[in-house]
């Protein structure tokens, strides 16, 4: 895999981190296989101008030592890249303490269901937005501005936020720089997520501050942050060839078979979220015609697959 991932990442919790002029960061104590160590609160500005971007999951803790890092200065922006759990929830708590409004793309998405049983999980189906933002809207504050980009794909609400000053990009989980993104169906799109990786290329941005883990610039990578992209362009791509080479050697397979010799070489543990990715792929192919179900009928979890 030649994606130039950076797992080194050097912090304290609930201690503020300085990342440029204008941006700074507390990381949430949220460790898991899906946060990295944790989720890392943005705040932007200073003193009577602070945005707050991503204030984390429902945690008093986090929100206190959020706020104790903003002693004497104004929260006047709670700005939300999406609504999963891990981001979206400390924005009520983070209002009831400052009064300022939420900015986000929109609620979350209506659960989907499959046989009556809930098929997603880890959604914050609480958040409304105060200001509903969209895609190409320019949201000001003091000494910083953000234009908003709707990329959908990780989920459908999904927004980056552009800082003009700094030419930078606060990917949220649309551009990680630890991992790659989990695609997970039904609201998790890869036709989308394909798009919304293109949609940065022709961008200038020259750093990249995800949620979860480093800054992914020319200093912690080596290269710019769109050659990141287009490494994860070309490993998507690899792994629908792997789907088609394990269907054309094996002949039809399920998703299970296809996940325990594409993925023999990842802890087990982690083979149920490789599996909702490799559904995300398998949607998008029989969608443009390279892979069929056997037998007619959609793309699902229970389908036997075939090459076209």
């Amino acid at each position: 895999m030649s994606i130039p991932f950076v797992k080194d990442l050097q912090f304290s919790y609930g201690t503020v981190s300085g990342l440029s002029p204008l941006v700074r960061r507390v990381i949430a104590s949220n460790p898991s296989a899906f946060t990295f160590h944790g989720t890392g609160t943005y705040i932007l500005g200073h003193r009577d101008g602070v945005a707050v971007i991503d204030p984390g999951p429902d945690d008093a803790a986090h929100i206190e030592a959020l706020l104790q890092n903003l002693d004497g200065e104004t929260v006047t922006h709670i700005l939300i890249t999406h609504t999963h759990r891990d981001h979206s929830p400390g924005a009520r708590l983070l209002k009831q303490r400052t009064g300022a409004p939420t900015y986000g793309f929109g609620p979350h998405p209506p659960a989907k269901t499959v046989d009556g049983v809930v098929v997603e999980e880890g959604g914050d189906h609480d958040f409304v937005p105060d200001h509903v933002v969209t895609d190409g809207e320019v949201i000001r504050g003091k000494g910083w501005t953000v234009t908003a980009l709707h990329t959908p794909g990780h989920i459908s609400n999904h927004l980056c936020f552009a800082l003009h000053e700094e030419k930078a990009l606060f990917s949220g989980d649309h551009v990680m720089g630890w991992s790659t993104t989990v695609i997970s169906p039904p609201d998790g799109n890869m036709t989308d997520y394909y798009a919304s990786l293109k949609k940065l290329l022709p961008r200038d941005d020259v750093r990249y501050y995800p949620t979860h883990g480093a800054p992914i610039d020319a200093m912690n990578t080596g290269h710019s942050p769109q050659h990141f992209v287009r490494e994860l362009i070309k490993h998507r791509e690899a792994r629908e060839a792997q789907i088609v080479d394990c269907l054309t050697k094996n002949g039809p397979q399920t998703i299970p078979q296809m996940v325990t010799v594409m993925y023999a070489e990842v802890p087990k543990y982690l083979h149920p979220a490789a599996a909702r990715s490799v559904l995300a792929h398998l949607i998008h192919m029989v969608g443009d015609g390279r892979v069929a179900v056997d037998g007619g009928g959609e793309a699902d979890e229970a389908a036997v697959y075939r090459v076209a």
